[in-house]
C-alpha cells in the first residue's frame, strides 16, 4: 500500500511541478493531457492491467467517460447523481467481463479516489496562490 501511495504522490508531485509553470496559450489542453496520462498510469498500476487487459479496458473506459461527460450539468443535483449512477450500472457488466468483479469494484473506488485527490490538490494550490489581504 505504501508503494502505491508513493507512486500516487510522485505522480501528483509531477503534476504540481507542471502546474507551477507559466500559463501560456494551449496550456489548458496540455494540462488536461498530463492529467489524463497520470490517470491512465494510476489506474493501470492500481488494477495491475496486463497489455491484453488494457487493450480491452481503455476503449471501454473511453466510452464510459464520454457518457459521463454527456450528463447535463444543469440538471438538479440529485437527478445528475442518479444519471451518473445509471451510467456506472450500465457499464458495470462490461467492466466485469474485462476486469473481473474484484478489479471492477476496485476500479470504481480508484477512479473516485484519483478524482478526489486531484481536486484536493488543485484546491490547495489555489489557496496557496491567493494573495494575502492586508489589514486582517
Amino acid at each position: 500500500m505504501k508503494k502505491y501511495l508513493l507512486i500516487f504522490t510522485l505522480l501528483l508531485g509531477s503534476f504540481t511541478a507542471l502546474r507551477a509553470q507559466d500559463n501560456q496559450p494551449g496550456d489548458e489542453t496540455k494540462k488536461q493531457e498530463r492529467i489524463k496520462a497520470l490517470y491512465v498510469a494510476y489506474i493501470t498500476q492500481e488494477l495491475k492491467l496486463t497489455p491484453e487487459d488494457a487493450q480491452k479496458f481503455w476503449p471501454l473506459h473511453t466510452q464510459f467517460e464520454a457518457d459521463l461527460q454527456g450528463v447535463n450539468k444543469t440538471m438538479p443535483e440529485l437527478e445528475k447523481q442518479q444519471a451518473i449512477l445509471n451510467i456506472k450500472k450500465k457499464y458495470q457488466d462490461n467492466f466485469n467481463r474485462v476486469l473481473g468483479p474484484n478489479r471492477c469494484e476496485r476500479f470504481f473506488r480508484m477512479d473516485g479516489e484519483f478524482k478526489s485527490r486531484l481536486l484536493e490538490k488543485l484546491r490547495n494550490q489555489r489557496l496557496n496562490q491567493r494573495p494575502l489581504r492586508r489589514g486582517l
